[in-house]
C-alpha cells in the first residue's frame, strides 16, 4: 500500500516552483497571492514564522480556491493541526520529529518532511515516504548532494529549499530526483 506521502506527488503534479512566503502584515497576504498566481504560480507555501501565517492560509484558501495552499515551517503537532483547520492542503517542515510523523500518519493531509542527510531520507523512505524537502539545500550540498543521491537512492524525490535563486533553479529542476523547488526570490515586491 502506498504511503499518504505519495498523495503529495499527485497534489503537486505539474508544480515545479513553490513560492515560500512569510506574511509580515495580514493586509499583504491576498494581494501577494494574487500577484504570484498572475505570474503563473499555482501552489503557495505560507510559513508559520509569523502570527499571520494561519490567517493568511485561511484567507487565501477561501478567496482563491483554485490555488493549492500549503503550510510551511510546521514544527509541532499543534501547528500541524491548526494549519489543516485553516485550510492547508499540504504540510511542510524544515525537519521531522516523531511527533510530526505520528501526526502525519493520522492525517489525510500530505506531509513533506525536511531532511538534510541521506540517512534521514533513508529512515523515512523505510517508513513509506518518497517525497522530501531537502533543507537547507545549499548549506548541505545542494546540487552536488542531490546528484550524488540519484544512483544509490533512485526512488527518492526532493523539493530543495534554502539558498536557491533565479540563477540556480533550472539546474535543480534538471535533476531527475527533484520534483519541485521551494524559494522566495519571486516573492519580493
Amino acid at each position: 500500500m502506498a504511503h499518504k506521502n505519495a498523495d503529495l506527488g499527485r497534489l503537486l503534479k505539474g508544480t515545479t516552483i513553490i513560492p515560500v512566503i512569510v506574511i509580515k502584515e495580514m493586509d499583504e497576504a491576498l494581494p501577494l497571492a494574487r500577484k504570484l498566481v498572475a505570474k503563473g504560480y499555482r501552489t503557495l507555501e505560507i510559513t508559520l514564522r509569523t502570527e499571520f501565517g494561519l490567517m493568511a492560509i485561511m484567507e487565501i484558501s477561501q478567496e482563491m480556491p483554485d490555488v493549492i495552499v500549503g503550510a510551511g515551517t510546521v514544527i509541532n503537532r499543534g501547528q500541524y493541526e491548526a494549519a489543516i483547520a485553516a485550510g492547508a492542503q499540504f504540510i511542510v517542515s524544515p525537519g521531522h520529529t516523531d511527533e510530526l510523523l505520528d501526526e502525519a500518519d493520522q492525517s489525510e493531509v500530505p506531509f513533506l518532511p525536511g531532511v538534510a542527510t541521506p540517512s534521514e531520507a533513508m529512515k523515512l523512505y523505510n517508513k513509506g515516504y518518497e517525497y522530501f524537502k531537502l533543507f537547507p539545500a545549499e548549506a548541505v550540498g545542494g546540487l552536488k548532494m542531490l546528484k550524488s543521491l540519484i544512483s544509490p537512492l533512485p526512488n527518492l524525490k526532493f523539493c530543495p529549499t534554502g539558498g536557491i535563486n533565479e540563477k540556480s533553479v533550472s539546474d535543480y529542476l534538471a535533476l531527475s530526483n527533484v520534483f519541485c523547488v521551494g524559494g522566495s526570490w519571486m516573492v519580493s515586491t
